[in-house]
């Protein structure tokens, strides 16, 4: 544990009530041991938190995945105030702490209590990584990505750090108003057509149906047939299967599994069956006003060509309006189906902070990296001829020893 208090030095130029502001805040930086995963947890239950930063998702990515984990934590007093919960990875000859879930969370917004007015500060922030630094010498960078710029209107800390536009976008839907009034916002009669079309080649298949799984029997057959679809996809597509790690789906199991202990689930499965066979799914979480579809896939099969992931947006959508959400996020990606719907673009944003000498390379690395894919991407030949030849990659492997 690292006393970030004792080493604070306060500038002669704030005004005395900055400087008690400043004082009363403790850091503390904790390995993610069972103490510090209930003091998190604890934590939770009077902040506002993305869904990646829940203490169900941190607890169970900690004992699935087995990381070198620490927990941070600002307090006032015997009050949490802020946390955050990293992991240590290697790239390299590089340490990076990242976020607990690495390129699986998304949207990412620490366990902030509010009101702002106790909220960590840019200073306390600023502290924060100055402890983080002193408590684990051996990190090289602090990379905090996709960071959502708010929640639910309050603005994310973290924000205070030097940050930079994330390459990919997200995009939502407004819920407000309702179904009707969401719909017609962008072409409400081609999608309510389509939908009809759609349900009644689904029922001359064999009949549908739309599944939200309620017991740990379905989300392990729903999730199970998520990953056979997404690794045809990402082989198809030249891309690594980010699902393929066998701790990762363990990890997936088990929060869906806990989460059905919760009413409403903070996480959950969907999936559209016809003629008794999966053939879309998606999987949920719900953070404040908005539902998110965290991901989704559907089935290569005979019925692909009527777009059964669409259908199933269409139900979920219906049901977050029909909750009450104000938002449905389709997470991080720009894609044509989710543009059919949405009328919202979120920019979230990438922190890439160096903490030693060998950080600041990597931190330079990144950075153009960064700057590349967004330019690829704004750009819709260069970014489709990326796609093409990572495909035509993907049919030619490289040999064992490249």
């Amino acid at each position: 544990m690292v006393d970030a208090e004792a080493s604070l030095e306060i500038q002669e130029d704030h005004p005395p009530d900055a400087v008690s502001a400043v004082r009363s805040v403790a850091i503390d930086i904790l390995p993610a041991n069972a103490d510090a995963l209930e003091r998190y947890e604890r934590a939770c239950t009077e902040a506002i938190f993305a869904p990646a930063q829940s203490a169900i998702w941190v607890r169970n990515w900690i004992s699935h995945t087995h990381p070198d984990a620490l927990i941070a934590f600002m307090s006032r007093g015997s009050d949490i105030v802020f946390a955050l919960a990293l992991e240590v990875a290697k790239s390299g000859p590089f340490r990076v702490a990242r976020l607990v879930g690495g390129s699986h969370a998304n949207g990412n917004f620490a366990p902030s209590v509010l009101p702002l007015s106790v909220s960590p500060s840019r200073q306390d922030i600023a502290r924060l990584v100055q402890s983080i630094r002193a408590a684990r010498p051996d990190i090289d960078m602090l990379l905090l990505q996709r960071l959502a710029p708010d929640l639910d209107g309050n603005p994310n800390p973290l924000l205070a750090l030097p940050h930079a536009p994330s390459p990919n976008i997200a995009l939502a839907t407004d819920l407000r108003g309702g179904f009707d009034a969401t719909l017609e916002r962008i072409a409400a009669r081609r999608k309510r057509k389509r939908h009809r079309y759609q349900a009644r080649k689904f029922e001359a298949a064999g009949g549908f149906r739309r599944i939200v799984a309620a017991t740990e029997a379905e989300t392990r057959r729903l999730f199970d047939a998520f990953l056979e679809m997404k690794e045809l996809r990402f082989r198809k597509a030249g891309m690594a299967n980010v699902f393929a790690d066998p701790e990762l789906r363990v990890f997936f199991h088990a929060l869906f599994a806990e989460s059905l202990k919760s009413a409403p689930p903070p996480f959950s499965l969907e999936a559209l069956e016809v003629a008794g066979t999966l053939r879309a799914i998606t999987g949920t979480s719900r953070c404040g006003k908005r539902m998110i579809c965290e991901f989704g896939a559907i089935s290569d099969d005979e019925l692909a060509s009527m777009s059964p992931g669409e259908f199933l947006s269409f139900r979920n959508i219906e049901e977050a309006a029909a909750q009450e959400f104000d938002l449905y996020d389709f997470s991080v990606g720009d894609e044509p189906y989710k543009r059919l719907w949405c009328n919202i673009e979120i920019r979230q944003v990438d922190v890439i902070m160096p903490l030693s000498v060998k950080g600041h390379a990597l931190a330079t690395v990144l950075r153009l990296y960064g700057r590349l894919k967004t330019w690829a991407k704004a750009n819709p030949t260069i970014w489709r001829l990326a796609k093409k030849l990572r495909k035509r990659a993907a049919g030619h492997p490289a040999p064992a020893n490249d």
